[in-house]
């Protein structure tokens, strides 16, 4: 059952009195109780999208121009800002990508966390505060009776994103969007916060939304995988299938670009120069000025998505080919 359902989401960015479009019709869904991995390089609308549909982008330059958002439902594009407010952080929530500046530095931990929970939930301030502890156990953080009169400066890097962790998970949301969760954390802390919301899941039934530009990290956590590039959806599919039969070059420049433990090799592999910058004009596919096996088509015409199995699509003239 689809408990988020994207459709034709197209986001622009206001620039010198013109709208500059920087997601392109994206569609997707994440299933209730799954984990869906969206991953792609810095640039490519990952963030944009999310924000989009945590109705955080409203009083900023970028404008939302066509598509729908629905959750558990409901067009989250149409409802009124009161009933919107209410599902925000309460059915759904999300985890930004820097702690250290996402969390409040004047305010302790426990009153940052004890903020939603009152927003969202009729309690007394010390029934919030009891919630916050149980929160910061729930978690992993030692001494939570202690730590939650703790400033987001007396904390480490790993204990503040168990913060933002603890923050979203306050009203018990039906699905959590965690944004790059892991950046600038060590390999060892990185483990233990996707072996935690993997735990949190299992323990709560909550869908997960995963944005990362870490094919690794999606291939072990995510149940499906939609790719992103230059604002648009160029293959999806369930996890297995998509690290198995990678259809797109992009998604296999991404796979060959991540280094072997097993081999010394000379170079590392690259996806050669860049993605486009906002607003540079492209015709036909986004990657092709970027992909080893470009033809003529590619330059003139955008692709549309094509099915490689009935669960698997690309956004490729020739999908499954290889790399020349």
């Amino acid at each position: 059952m689809a408990l988020l359902e994207v459709k034709d989401l197209a986001i622009a960015v206001a620039v010198g009195g013109q709208l500059v479009p920087v997601v392109h019709g994206v569609s997707f869904t994440v299933e209730a109780g799954k984990t869906l991995g969206i991953v792609g390089e810095s640039g490519c609308g990952k963030s944009l999208t999310s924000l989009a549909i945590m109705g955080l982008l409203e009083g900023s330059q970028v404008r939302i121009t066509s598509g729908s958002i629905l959750f558990d439902g409901q067009d989250m594009l149409t409802l009124p800002a009161e009933r919107r407010r209410a599902i925000m952080g309460a059915d759904m929530a999300m985890i930004f990508q820097e702690p250290m500046t996402s969390l409040n530095p004047v305010y302790r931990v426990g009153e940052q966390i004890a903020e939603s929970i009152l927003q969202h939930r009729k309690v007394s301030k010390a029934q919030a505060r009891e919630r916050a502890i149980e929160l910061l156990r729930l978690v992993r953080i030692p001494d939570p009776e202690g730590r939650v009169d703790s400033f987001p400066h007396q904390l480490s890097g790993g204990m503040r994103q168990r913060v933002m962790i603890a923050m979203a998970l306050a009203c018990d949301p039906k699905l959590l969007i965690a944004d790059e969760p892991t950046t600038a954390l060590d390999v060892t802390v990185q483990a233990r916060i996707l072996d935690l919301l993997k735990e949190l899941q299992d323990e709560t039934g909550m869908a997960i939304m995963l944005i990362s530009h870490d094919l690794g990290v999606i291939a072990e956590t995510c149940d499906d995988v939609a790719v992103m590039y230059w604002g648009k959806i160029i293959e999806t599919a369930p996890a297995d299938e998509l690290f198995s039969t990678m259809a797109h070059p992009y998604t296999r420049g991404l796979m060959a670009s991540i280094p072997v433990s097993d081999r010394e090799v000379e170079r590392l592999e690259a996806i050669p120069s860049r993605v486009p910058m906002l607003g540079e004009k492209l015709d036909g596919c986004a990657f092709h000025p970027r992909c080893g096996r470009a033809r003529p088509i590619c330059s003139d015409i955008d692709p549309v998505a094509i099915a490689v199995s009935p669960s698997h699509f690309a956004r490729c003239h020739f999908p499954g080919e290889d790399q020349a």
